[in-house]
């Protein structure tokens, strides 16, 4: 059973799916001032769809995965799980999770889900095979969870507000794989993925990343300009 749960925790991508749920949750207190029950279904809702996702993430790029040092113990990959229950995993952590996000956050929620959803594992998982630029596109994937959190406080999607926060997930993103494109550039690239290697050396990928970081740090001291977060917390 611990085993199976292991597997299941990993298939899932834990760590990540969490901290996808934690987004929706900021997104929501950023709306709110009162905690509803709402909260609850919107964030396990988008961490189920975030789990079917990651799960599928895994049957797209088992043959990749097998490639790589880094991946290699994987799931599918090691042979602990088939092809088979994965593909039923997804499909019921992905209901669950939209009819979570149905009764909590309405159509809406539902409809940014699904769309984080589509454009990982339709878009952005297979851009990754044909560009080293995906990570830029893919980010929007990150940006949805805390809009749908802020949608189920009572917000508007098209909020100054909701826009600022989507853009602050948007572009944390991309310093953060490009950190590990720095650690595990030759991984990839074994695998057959083309990296920015091509363009930049290690030193300008690096201070390109900086310059990223940076961006990210300033894009957060703007929140308490839109109401969003308080000044006190800012300056933490």
């Amino acid at each position: 059973m611990k085993e199976k749960l292991h597997i299941f925790l990993e298939l899932i991508k834990f760590r990540i799916t969490i901290f996808v749920m934690i987004t929706t949750v900021f997104g929501y207190l950023c709306a709110s001032k009162i905690i509803g029950i709402e909260l609850l279904g919107a964030a396990l809702g988008i961490f189920l769809i975030a789990s079917g996702s990651a799960a599928l993430n895994h049957l797209q790029e088992a043959v990749f995965d097998a490639q790589m040092e880094r991946t290699k113990n994987r799931p599918i990959p090691s042979g602990r799980i088939s092809k088979k229950n994965v593909f039923a995993i997804v499909l019921i952590l992905a209901i669950a999770g939209s009819v979570l996000l149905f009764v909590s956050s309405g159509f809406i929620g539902v409809l940014l889900g699904l769309l984080a959803l589509l454009w990982y594992n339709g878009i952005y998982t297979p851009l990754k095979r044909k560009t080293s630029f995906a990570i830029i596109p893919g980010s929007v994937i990150g940006a949805i969870p805390p809009v749908v959190g802020w949608v189920t406080g009572g917000g508007n999607v098209f909020d100054p507000q909701a826009l600022l926060i989507a853009f602050f997930f948007f572009i944390w993103q991309i310093p953060h794989f490009w950190l590990l494109l720095l650690a595990f550039g030759k991984d990839y690239e074994d695998a057959g993925y083309p990296t920015l290697k091509k363009y930049f050396n290690e030193n300008q990928l690096a201070r390109i990343t900086y310059v990223w970081i940076c961006v990210t740090g300033i894009t957060g001291l703007l929140m308490p300009l839109f109401s969003i977060i308080d000044v006190s917390f800012a300056s933490i």
